[in-house]
């Protein structure tokens, strides 16, 4: 979950560059951590590894550059915290010096056998000043480079003694043109510039340098210097990395002139469906995915699909439920990775697992992963950053091209998993024969129209803005039904983690079993309208369920399709939708929801891009 970014340079040329690339890799990764921020320099003659490293955010890192200038410099590690072992404290941030301050070290990860490794480095004579566990690998990568001589032979052996998940880069006095990383079960990817290189957590860290990138695997050491590259496995032995393009420049990670990177991202999601719709047919107009490994035979005999995910990414999850089995008559089942891992799982040949996580790193995801491969199912990922590992360790992945988001509540990313989830749907149809071409032809149509809709509800959310302005309940409730009902479970989620307050997303079938009576007077209670053109039924009986909460003084807030006034006698306020087919309809519906919360936490004063205790990759279980 912390943001790591590593540069080596020419030695001969000790300048600001390194730092300066520090700390815009920093700024650019800090949605991944902000509990604390750090950077370490090396250059020839420097005595000690030259730290510094402050709690809080980023600001609070640059006024202490500020004031404490760093000298010239040949290679440079930064770090952005989010805190597991030790509060966030100056003394817990991030880099951790060993060898009488010869020796720097970054991490991202937990390592489970910290407290074991302590005590052994404690009786050879360590000394340790923080709580955290990574102090523990600095003291434990220095006692290696004291046996080995060599900085990456001595990441090697550290590696091999460590257990748990981690990224690991390190700087060293001795090699002042060189930055040495490890990575298990935790990202890390290789910049490729001109005369000097990069390494990130994410490409983040180096867009702006270089759009060029090189892949690490599993359990690989990289050595960077200004001119080469150098990677094997934790044995010593050379690897052959994977070279890829960055399909994206720096300035989509900037904010562009809007107030947040949120009112940035809920702006481009328009651009983001189209994007991963585009390029999906082949010349016979059939569909395609990016990078299948499992045959068509294959997925024609699959009898159940798991989908397994977390958050945001869980509720695209529910609404491909609805999709895949009306468009391929195979049960879907939904879990939360970090559940689906620790239970009895029923799992076989015939199974497709379906993993969604925007990062392509989420930890519990990625161990799910693991487990549904070994009990023998064929594993697809839907995923938004290349290079990352849960595709690596899929048989398949379908990327969207949702750019990158740097929120840290997920909001076009979203958006991107929902159509590609569309898409996959009409593919196994495809494959199965369960829909005809021109079954499958028309709904992509419809998809390559909601762009357009999407655009229409954004540019038409003035009036939820206002009404998030005024809003001063502690609790909000959200109710739907079909596929209304994982986009109030995702309104829920955005407002717990944008604002901070009470809130919960409901079937509203559910209401008269429970839920009805956190019902008072004034309470907001937004419902999610089904169509009227889908099933009557369904539609009248949400009419009802919004009749039964306003009859008990709940101020209700309905999302309904543009046209639909059996709405009107029973709604304090609408907010129009253009008209969608049923199952994509959360394409749009889920927009005004997000623009609420993005709004109403922005009007308290909140950080709408940074929420307290969260991060933006989840890379620890």
């Amino acid at each position: 979950m912390c943001g790591i970014v590593g540069y080596a340079g020419p030695v001969a040329a000790p300048s600001n560059r390194p730092l300066e690339i520090a700390i815009e890799g920093l700024r650019r990764l800090e949605y991944r951590g902000y509990d604390s921020a750090g950077v370490a320099v090396v250059a020839p003659g420097l005595q000690q590894v030259e730290v510094r490293k402050k709690a809080g955010k980023l600001a609070n890192l640059v006024a202490l550059l500020n004031a404490e200038p760093l000298p010239p410099a040949t290679a440079a590690i930064g770090h952005t915290r989010w805190a597991t072992h030790g509060g966030p404290t100056d003394v817990n941030a991030h880099p951790h010096v060993a060898d009488d301050g010869k020796l720097a070290l970054i991490h991202n990860g937990i390592i489970e056998n910290f407290a074991a490794l302590r005590d052994d480095l404690k009786a050879d004579g360590s000394v340790f000043y923080s709580q955290t566990d990574t102090e523990v690998a600095a003291h434990l990568l220095a006692r290696e480079y004291r046996t080995h001589g060599d900085l990456a032979e001595a990441m090697r052996a550290t590696a091999r003694r460590l257990e748990g998940t981690f990224t690991l880069l390190a700087v060293h006095t001795d090699s002042p043109g060189t930055v040495v990383g490890a990575r298990h079960d935790s990202p890390l990817v290789v910049g490729l510039g001109e005369g000097e290189n990069f390494l990130g957590s994410d490409v983040a860290a180096f867009v702006s340098a270089t759009k060029q990138a090189l892949e690490l695997g599993q359990d690989q050491v990289v050595t960077i210097t200004a001119d080469s590259v150098a990677i094997t496995d934790f044995a010593g032995n050379p690897v052959e990395a994977q070279p890829y393009t960055v399909d994206w420049d720096a300035s989509a990670a900037e904010k562009g002139g809007f107030r947040t990177f949120m009112d940035k991202e809920i702006n481009d999601e328009p651009q983001a469906v189209a994007d991963t719709l585009l390029g999906r047919t082949n010349t016979a107009g059939n569909l395609t995915l990016d990078e299948l490994r499992i045959d068509e035979a294959l997925l024609r005999t699959v009898d159940k699909i798991i989908v397994i995910a977390c958050g945001t990414a869980a509720y695209a999850g529910h609404v491909a439920k609805y999709a895949i089995e009306h468009w391929c008559r195979i049960p879907v089942e939904v879990e939360l990775a970090h559940e689906f891992r620790y239970r009895d799982a029923v799992v076989s040949e015939k199974t497709l697992v379906v993993a969604i996580s925007q990062s392509g790193e989420t930890m519990d995801t990625l161990m799910a992963v693991r487990h549904a491969r070994e009990q023998g199912a064929k594993v697809l990922s839907i995923v938004n950053t290349h290079g990352s590992t849960i595709p690596r360790e899929s048989d398949a992945v379908l990327y969207t091209h949702a750019g990158p988001e740097i929120a840290v509540a997920s909001t076009k990313a979203f958006l991107a998993q929902l159509t590609a989830a569309y898409l996959l749907g009409l593919y196994l149809a495809q494959v199965r024969g369960t829909k005809f071409p021109d079954e499958i032809a028309g709904v992509l149509a419809d998809l390559k129209a909601m762009p357009n809709k999407i655009r229409t509800v954004i540019d038409g959310g003035d009036r939820i803005r206002m009404i998030a302005r005024w809003m001063d309940s502690r609790s909000v409730l959200f109710l739907g039904r079909h596929v209304g009902f994982p986009v109030a479970m995702e309104g829920a989620l955005k407002l717990k983690e944008l604002a901070y307050i009470h809130a919960e997303g409901f079937a509203a079938g559910e209401l008269k079993h429970g839920p009805i009576a956190l019902i008072e007077p004034g309470i907001p209670v937004f419902v999610i309208v089904p169509s009227p053109r889908g099933r009557d039924s369904l539609h009248s009986k949400v009419i009802s369920n919004i009749q039964e909460i306003r009859a008990r003084g709940a101020r209700t807030l309905v999302i309904a399709e543009e046209g639909d006034d059996a709405v009107l006698p029973y709604a304090d306020e609408v907010f129009w939708v253009p008209q969608s087919p049923t199952l994509l309809s959360p394409l749009v519906t889920v927009v005004p929801l997000q623009i609420f919360a993005c709004e109403l936490a922005t009007a308290r004063g909140l950080d709408v891009d940074q929420p307290r205790n969260l991060a933006k990759s989840v890379t620890v279980e």
